[in-house]
């Protein structure tokens, strides 16, 4: 017989939550750190940001989405043999992630999630992300427990922007700039000779696009 503490235990007896999931796909991770990297997403829905240029709106309304089962969702990442899960959204803060990391740890799978940091932390995670949008500032509690800030460059006070939340990270978070898909043409430029004037800054961009996969 299992013991409380055995994965199958956990599964069992706890796995009740249930989340909005827009989608979920394995694929290439194609931003920031973990570019190129073989990556299960989910894509859960609902967020309160609302940044005007993002790319995924239809992700905003959680009662769009329906409902998957913690567990349902673990299988999806477990039976395409995957290592690594990004949780993403829409903001997936909006929602208590602790079932569903803990689940994905005990099936030996690493946890990563890309957030704005507007709502407070939730689950358990070996690496987080954290994009800060002005549309809804991050909380400082949670830029301090990121392991990467990664900020979309729409136009020149974006720089500015980075700079003010760079500050709040600890001293090993990685730090990257990523145009804004649309205006890569205009900015790109421009972070080059950021990134050339300040090196503690790194280039994200979306390759993922250009290879023409999710």
């Amino acid at each position: 017989m299992a013991n409380d503490n055995s994965p199958d235990s956990y599964r069992d007896s706890n796995l009740k939550s249930q989340l909005p999931m827009m989608e979920h796909f394995y694929t290439i991770q194609g931003e920031g750190f973990y570019q190129g990297r073989a990556a299960y997403f989910i894509r859960l829905g609902g967020c309160d940001v609302g940044c005007v240029w993002c790319d995924v709106k239809e992700s905003w309304d959680a009662s769009k989405h329906p409902q998957y089962a913690v567990n349902d969702i673990v299988s999806f990442v477990t039976n395409a043999n995957a290592k690594l899960a990004v949780i993403t959204g829409g903001e997936p803060l909006l929602h208590n992630l602790d079932e569903l990391t803990t689940a994905l740890q005990l099936k030996g799978i690493q946890t990563n999630i890309e957030t704005s940091g507007s709502s407070p932390l939730s689950g358990s995670w070996d690496w987080i992300c954290v994009s800060p949008k002005k549309f809804k500032a991050p909380l400082p509690e949670v830029v301090v427990l990121a392991h990467e800030l990664k900020v979309v460059i729409f136009n020149k006070s974006d720089f500015e922007w980075a700079e003010q939340h760079a500050a709040l990270c600890h001293s090993d978070c990685k730090l990257f700039l990523q145009p804004e898909w649309d205006k890569s043409a205009q900015m790109l430029p421009l972070i080059i000779d950021y990134v050339k004037a300040n090196p503690q800054w790194e280039i994200s961009l979306q390759v993922h696009k250009y290879m023409n996969i999710p």
